[in-house]
């Protein structure tokens, strides 16, 4: 049955003209399928790149309108129409015009994982690949980072000279990771390195062996002379890890280290989005410009 669908999704693609882009945090077996697979910093690059007239996008909604700003001559169709998250929502335009007339000098700093009316009211975009670098890069000293909480004390840690404001936002994956499951899951397998998201708590990052984003992590893991590894991120990420290194071993610290949302995305889902293209990501021109502006400014500061 499986295989059936996957070659009417061939089928498809090419009389589309479409391109499938697909997250790491999906099912393996729709990471399979994609043309395209990565976390959201990749994925918001390559979405510039691609030739295809319509872009299949398996991943949450924000992601969706990310690839739509950046590419309005473009159908962008989502895998599924529910697919959302939690964390794009956590933060509202209303409380970034508190912290600009509070704050006048300060960079409103908005990771990628956020509405697009939550970036067209922001300075630049971030993603928890290159958030160092570009809060980094840029002039102001204030920064206030919205919506991740984590995240945003991480990359804080890191620039001690910039001052930061923070908000409550968190992703509700990374934030059912505790301490003291890692540490259960170390004294399980003692010779495995712990590979963390920067979205966890500060608590877990301080049991880490690495911090870095989803495509970091698995960059790691892959140089790595370890055969171990206890990950504390989206279990989505095994697929792509297990098939870069067969002869390593990977190991969660829970149960809850998925993403409902990202699971909803399956192999039926892509077909009938290609089938019936729809449901359309669409976006009013004025936002969509509007959020275009911070996303090119990550990526011409990532460039440099």
């Amino acid at each position: 049955m499986k295989e059936k669908i996957k070659e009417q999704i061939a089928q498809w693609k090419k009389e589309r003209n479409a391109v499938i882009l697909a997250h790491y945090y999906v099912d393996g077996e729709v990471q399979e399928i994609a043309d395209l697979v990565g976390d959201s910093y990749f994925l918001a690059k390559k979405a510039t790149q691609v030739s295809a007239d319509v872009i299949i996008f398996c991943g949450v909604s924000f992601m969706g309108e990310s690839a739509k700003i950046l590419n309005p001559g473009k159908k962008v169709i989502m895998a599924d129409a529910l697919a959302d998250c939690p964390m794009a929502h956590m933060v509202d335009v209303e409380r970034i015009r508190e912290v600009r007339k509070e704050h006048p000098e300060a960079a409103v700093v908005c990771y990628v994982n956020s509405a697009a009316e939550i970036k067209a009211a922001s300075d630049v975009c971030v993603t928890s690949a290159n958030a160092i670098k570009i809060v980094d890069r840029l002039p102001n000293q204030e920064i206030f980072f919205i919506p991740d909480n984590n995240l945003g004390r991480y990359v804080a840690k890191q620039l001690p000279d910039k001052k930061f404001i923070f908000h409550d936002g968190f992703c509700h994956v990374h934030k059912s990771i505790y301490r003291e499951n890692v540490r259960k899951a170390r004294e399980l397998y003692p010779e495995a390195l712990v590979l963390a998201h920067p979205e966890c708590t500060e608590d877990v990052l301080e049991e880490a062996d690495f911090i870095g984003s989803t495509s970091q992590i698995i960059d790691h893991a892959t140089a790595s002379e370890a055969r171990e590894f206890i990950i504390c991120t989206e279990m989505g990420v095994f697929f792509e890890l297990q098939r870069k290194n067969p002869e390593k071993k990977f190991y969660s610290v829970g149960h809850r280290q998925f993403c409902p949302n990202m699971k909803r995305i399956q192999l039926e889902g892509v077909l009938r989005a290609l089938e019936k293209m729809e449901p359309e990501m669409e976006l009013e021109e004025e936002l969509r410009k509007s959020a275009e502006r911070p996303l090119q400014r990550m990526l011409e500061l990532a460039a440099k």
